[in-house]
């Protein structure tokens, strides 16, 4: 009895730690790696709809490529607050919008991902050279969107990469195997305990005392 309580013990023991080791390293790898951010306008539609919860992942501007679309925040734009935008043009970047179609750098851009197909939903032509360390950004449903086009001033419109904060993910499978992590992290700890409890129990159980055996007397 004894030793099969010091058993479950040493296996409570390890399953515990393995269980709290995995879930609190999946946990903070998540509040390290990556947010979630609740939409409230129609500017990213039809790709992200009012309502929509999407995964960012934290990262830098400098790993930011065209087409992405970032969270971004700056402080004389939507009062401070951080937004969802796609980026068109990066530094050194040339955006031309002549009136019926957008390119870069010469090159007509294909965006299927636009809400009814509309480039620029009547804002008019533009003629962007993207200074170094900036980006130019459009929302999707363009004719909804109050972007790089609305802006002026010397960098016409353009915001540094250093105002991001996160990248959209397509899809959100790193970071549900790292919840699925810290789930599993919660259940063998949990077994764990449970074996620690077992065994200490089996533990503190007395073996019951041998029964006297009478020999008849003659």
């Amino acid at each position: 009895m004894r030793r099969a309580g010091r058993g479950l013990l040493i296996t409570g023991a390890v399953l515990a730690v393995l269980g709290v080791v995995l879930a609190a390293g999946a946990f903070w790898t998540v509040r390290r790696d990556y947010t979630v951010v609740a939409l409230s306008g129609g500017s990213m539609e039809p790709t992200y709809a009012p309502g929509d919860r999407v995964v960012v992942a934290k990262t830098s501007g400098a790993k930011v490529r065209r087409g992405d679309v970032v969270l971004f925040g700056v402080p004389d734009r939507f009062e401070g607050k951080p937004v969802l935008k796609r980026v068109i043009g990066l530094g050194g970047d040339h955006v031309v919008f002549d009136g019926t179609r957008l390119t870069v750098d010469r090159t007509p851009l294909k965006e299927p991902y636009l809400k009814d197909g509309e480039v620029d939903g009547g804002h008019g032509p533009y003629d962007v050279k993207v200074p170094a360390g900036r980006m130019f950004l459009l929302g999707d449903h363009r004719a909804n969107s109050y972007d790089s086009r609305y802006y002026g001033g010397e960098d016409s419109g353009t915001v540094p990469v250093t105002a991001v904060r996160g990248r959209v993910l397509d899809d959100a499978v790193a970071p549900v195997v790292l919840g699925l992590g810290v789930l599993l992290g919660v259940v063998l700890a949990l077994a764990g305990g449970v074996c620690t409890l077992v065994g200490w129990l089996k533990r503190r159980r007395r073996p019951a005392p041998a029964a006297l055996i009478g020999y008849p007397v003659g």
